[in-house]
């Protein structure tokens, strides 16, 4: 059995000192061994049958007892998590003190402690209001002119036409601030549709009347709220160049129209419309609802002090969410940065709040499912994997799905979900 010392250098962390015992450690290095013989190329044995002693005289004692290192520490650092009854968050900082042959392994772990709900608020008391939602016409018109503009035709025009309203200019961009130009200020191929909103306002109006191939230099002021504030409220000269401009022809809002959209009549089509924004804002409303009844909870709870390793590793997840969306839609990260005027340090910084909110709120969760005892069922859980795992041919893929730790993810989020719906039963007016 390994010896754990254990001590605490902040009220909210954990240093665990684990001895390993070398015969506690044999075992480990009898699979290790055995995994080394079958990656490498040991005379007179085939892969995976070579002796500990062969594999020893191959590759070194010690890069035996470094491939078993992983495993090791996993076992033993889970068994001592167990036998001192802690409660920790976040990853593990493990260093290793005293590792060779024959010898007791000794290595430390430095973790975060769960920070405790030291008192729960009395949820059961409390309200959500609730707004009422409803799907206006100007929303389903603007659903439609959407729609409309998928299967617009674009028509090049002849080098004599001059751009009007309701054109698709594609065009040079140079902007300059005071003769040097503008960080980010230049684009190539950039299409405009002259009459919509542009950031800049009057920008669209500077190209009407020009034709392909004309050049012009005008000076627009930005807006005072925009994000770049060297911008912001200044003159800027732009220098445009018309690379090509397109007549736009929109289709005819009719029958005919609905018809391409697999509905009966334009009626239909509406009707369809209008109940697809309605649930979409029915979801939106419900979301916020949640959003406002778990901050609720959390805002009115105490909860002990959050470890700032806990804090930077949700705000590393939360840019990696949106690094994932980001690039999900084509882009590229760095550019998205550039474009919102943000260093990542700067992102790291506006998600402080946020990450904190979110640890709370899932504190929160956690205690709510401890004290009303609720639990995502095995056959659930079960259920839901073989509805996961449907989605894939490949086999390997669905060893992931039922994978150990995909199963404990899923558990957790059933979990959620039913502690959500227990919330909304009693804050939900």
């Amino acid at each position: 059995m390994s010896d754990v010392k254990v001590e605490n250098p902040t009220k909210n962390s954990v240093k665990l000192t684990i001895t390993v015992p070398n015969e506690e450690i044999k075992p480990f290095l009898e699979i290790a061994a055995e995994e080394i013989s079958q990656e490498s190329e040991i005379p007179g044995f085939r892969p995976g049958k070579a002796n500990y002693e062969a594999v020893k005289q191959r590759v070194g004692e010690m890069k035996i007892y470094e491939t078993a290192l992983e495993r090791v520490v996993r076992k033993t650092y889970v068994e001592a998590l167990e036998a001192e009854k802690l409660d920790t968050a976040g990853e593990p900082k493990i260093n290793v003190e005293k590792m060779a042959p024959d010898n007791d392994l000794v290595y430390t772990v430095e973790v975060a402690l769960m920070p405790k709900v030291t008192k729960l608020a009395d949820w059961k008391s409390l309200k959500v209001d609730t707004a009422k939602v409803e799907v206006s016409d100007e929303d389903t018109d603007r659903a439609i002119k959407d729609l409309a503009r998928m299967q617009t035709k674009e028509v090049r025009e002849d080098k004599e036409h001059e751009a009007v309203t309701g054109d698709k200019a594609v065009i040079n961009m140079n902007m300059k601030q005071g003769g040097v130009p503008v960080e980010g200020g230049q684009a190539v191929n950039n299409m405009v549709i002259l009459g919509e909103d542009h950031y800049i306002p009057g920008f669209c109006d500077e190209l009407l009347g020009l034709r392909e191939g004309d050049k012009k230099t005008f000076t627009l002021k930005f807006p005072k709220e925009h994000y770049q504030k060297n911008l912001a409220g200044a003159d800027v000269e732009f220098e445009v160049t018309i690379n090509e401009l397109y007549r736009l022809e929109h289709p005819k809002l009719d029958d005919k129209f609905a018809a391409g959209l697999g509905q009966k009549d334009m009626a239909g089509l509406k009707d369809l419309i209008k109940q697809n924004i309605q649930n979409e804002k029915d979801r939106e409303e419900q979301v916020r609802q949640e959003r406002a009844m778990l901050d609720m909870v959390a805002e009115k709870s105490n909860i002990e002090e959050i470890p700032e390793q806990l804090v930077n590793e949700e705000i590393h997840k939360m840019v990696h969410e949106l690094e994932h969306a980001v690039t999900n839609q084509g882009g590229v990260f760095e550019d998205y940065l550039k474009s919102i005027g943000k260093t990542l340090e700067d992102m790291k910084k506006d998600f402080a709040p946020e990450a904190l909110k979110r640890i709370k709120v899932a504190l929160i969760v956690r205690e709510v499912a401890d004290n009303e005892s609720i639990v995502a069922d095995s056959k659930e859980v079960d259920a839901e994997l073989d509805k996961m795992a449907e989605q894939y041919e490949d086999e390997e893929m669905k060893k992931k799905v039922f994978s150990p730790g995909n199963r404990e993810y899923v558990t957790t989020i059933m979990r959620n979900r039913k502690v959500i719906e227990t919330l909304r039963e009693a804050m939900i007016k």
